[in-house]
């Protein structure tokens, strides 16, 4: 499995995958540990200030599972390097907090046809969907023209946990086959009025990036 992000979102999802022993976890991240990441980084301590995300969270999920296989890759996502870093794994996990790098793992989903776990949060809020190219809307057919800010949105610690954990149920079901995936479906979570809502989802005929892949009869069976 690809965790993209060793932050918010991928320090919940990293050490329940890693709990749960799913096999390899190939995380990504080129960024380095900030006093500001941990309120929400739980992967992190003081004493980790200034080291590598990627690095410092291979070496803290080890100790959780040996049996596993842990791989850190120190790099930014990016379309030269998308091919390799999605070599070999069957789940595309999103912990990122931008959509310049969530448009580029949902083109390489759908080129490789590796499903691809969206999350993403704004201040108390939060939403998930599961991704099966070619049978299901695309992240493109959800968000067609999200603006590519480089600014990090509001965080509050405690929603990417909670999403980030949701997430990783979302990968354990797909692993497992256990359960009915969140496709076709976008679960959304407010903070505030602490309610979730569903928005169902329907693929783009004109969308950009997956517009060219055919459907099956297998959708309905997806929700």
């Amino acid at each position: 499995m690809l965790i993209a992000g060793a932050g918010g979102l991928g320090s919940p999802m990293a050490m329940y995958l890693a709990s749960a022993g799913v096999g390899t976890i190939r995380i990504v991240d080129d960024d380095h540990i900030k006093l500001s990441n941990l309120n929400r980084q739980l992967l992190y301590t003081i004493d980790d200030i200034g080291k590598n995300k990627a690095d410092t969270a291979k070496e803290k999920l080890v100790t959780m599972n040996r049996s596993i296989r842990i791989e850190a890759v120190n790099a930014t996502i990016s379309s030269h390097n998308i091919r390799q870093l999605v070599e070999q794994c069957e789940l595309i996990l999103d912990a990122t907090d931008n959509f310049r790098a969530r448009y580029i793992l949902n083109e390489a989903a759908i080129k490789t046809k590796i499903p691809f776990i969206y999350g993403g949060i704004y201040g108390f809020e939060g939403a998930l969907t599961t991704i099966i190219p070619g049978k299901t809307p695309c992240l493109r057919c959800i968000f067609k023209n999200h603006r590519l800010s480089p600014e990090t949105p509001p965080v509050l610690g405690v929603v990417p946990g909670a999403i980030g954990c949701l997430q990783a149920l979302e990968a354990i079901k797909y692993a497992t086959g256990i359960g009915r995936l969140l496709t076709n479906r976008l679960l959304i979570f407010n903070g505030i009025s602490m309610k979730f809502s569903e928005l169902r989802l329907k693929r783009d005929p004109d969308c950009s990036d997956c517009s060219g892949m055919t459907s099956s009869a297998e959708d309905a069976a997806l929700g």
